[in-house]
């Protein structure tokens, strides 16, 4: 190994590092936030939207999977769609209404009050995922951002968790683990802690 390739995996490494233990340190109340909200839904009957684009869409899917299957816990599946995998509805709405629709003409069809609709932009500026987040409060739904700095995602969000940075690669990074963690707050509020729930169940 060069020393060239030694000090880029070693900068890299602490880059991202630093940035997850920051995010967390600075964030771990509104991520807590937003997994008794997800959980008060499913407890409710309600469901989780994910989408995004590019690397963020497999974010979605990955997530919906750990929802539906399991993450770690054994317990029954959760309901949790990812609205970036069926390619006949993306290219039909795609090639009718264009690519800005792809994800709020899911949401009308598929979202119900008291869902979550969760947006994944790096950016937090991608249209289609601004669509499906102002789509998502027409309907009556939650509405969760994981983006990076700032933008225009933030006041279409009833959670916004923004990873300050500006490499796309590393906010990935920490939106992922963000997803874990609510995966693993989801569960712990419904099937280990549900009693905690008690309250913002009967609060309507």
């Amino acid at each position: 190994m060069s020393e060239n390739s030694l000090h880029i995996i070693s900068a890299y490494v602490e880059d991202a590092s630093a940035l997850r233990l920051r995010f967390f340190a600075e964030n771990a109340e509104l991520v807590d936030k937003t997994a008794r909200t997800m959980a008060v839904s499913l407890a409710r009957g309600g469901k989780l939207l994910f989408c995004g684009n590019g690397g963020s869409a497999a974010d979605a899917q990955h997530l919906a999977a750990e929802f539906v299957n399991r993450f770690e816990l054994e317990r029954p599946p959760l309901p949790a769609l990812a609205l970036t995998t069926d390619s006949s509805i993306l290219t039909a709405i795609g090639n009718d209404y264009g690519y800005d629709r792809v994800f709020a003409k899911q949401v009308q069809a598929l979202a119900a009050p008291g869902d979550v609709v969760v947006g994944i932009s790096t950016s937090g500026n991608s249209p289609n995922v601004l669509a499906a987040l102002r789509a998502a409060r027409d309907k009556g739904c939650a509405t969760v951002g994981l983006a990076g700095r700032n933008g225009a995602i933030v006041p279409l969000c009833d959670y916004a968790l923004l990873v300050p940075h500006e490499r796309t690669a590393l906010i990935q990074e920490v939106h992922i683990t963000i997803g874990h963690l609510l995966c693993k707050l989801v569960d712990h509020y419904l099937f280990e802690a549900v009693m905690e729930l008690g309250p913002y169940l009967e609060d309507r």
